[in-house]
């Protein structure tokens, strides 16, 4: 199994905390681990995530895929790939589950889903995450977080703003796929508190990886 550990959910889920505090721990037990995120973590995808989400641009539903697919080649060649190859781990925050609630599902692309997965599986340059934890949370408790989150001046993105019926969708489809492939996909309860909910997160991390306390 490799080091990749994707962190996957609906926007305002605390995947991102999550991430740090994993990174955190295991950086404590010894191991190298790189962060990253997509889309906008290398110098290409900078731009590209300008052109997605500062909402000076509202790509068509096809175009977003196109870039958010261009970003992660970019990504995956870049970043994941020579990390992976140094036997670093990667924890990402975003992956190619990202794609399939958000465009593929939210967006509503998925009646040609076969060869747009084809074409997501060729922009991941044949990485497949070790691990995949789908940070689950109701799309209300989400939204009060994102506008909390707002209120204390972080700036939304063009996909934070969306309507609530897409989020729902977003939702959905992580719940989906989670349930295609429980094997890879492991299940967090993220309406619990910031503490509880990291320590789910490393017992999963120990328990996939073959780690006693």
């Amino acid at each position: 199994m490799n080091k990749l550990i994707t962190f996957e959910g609906v926007d305002g889920c605390g995947k991102s905390t999550q991430l740090k505090r994993a990174a955190e721990y295991l950086r404590g037990r010894g191991e190298d681990v790189v962060t990253t995120f997509e889309p906008g973590d290398t110098a290409l995808g900078k731009e590209i995530r300008k052109l997605l989400l500062a909402g000076v641009y509202v790509p068509v539903p096809e175009t977003e895929l196109l870039l958010f697919l261009a970003d992660r080649a970019q990504h995956v060649k870049e970043v994941i790939q020579p990390a992976l190859a140094s036997d670093r781990w990667v924890l990402c925050d975003r992956y190619s589950d990202s794609t399939l609630a958000y465009q593929l599902a939210a967006r509503q692309l998925d009646e040609g889903a076969a060869p747009l997965r084809e074409m997501l599986s060729f922009a991941e340059c044949g990485v497949r995450p070790g691990l995949t934890l789908w940070f689950d949370v109701s799309v209300q408790e989400a939204m009060r977080r994102m506008k909390k989150r707002a209120e204390a001046g972080e700036k939304a993105t063009r996909l934070d703003e969306e309507v609530i019926s897409f989020h729902e969708r977003v939702s959905a489809a992580f719940e989906q796929q989670y349930a295609l492939d429980t094997k890879r996909i492991c299940h967090v309860d993220a309406a619990q508190g910031i503490d509880d909910v990291g320590d789910q997160v490393r017992l999963i991390i120990e328990n996939k990886y073959g780690w006693a306390l």
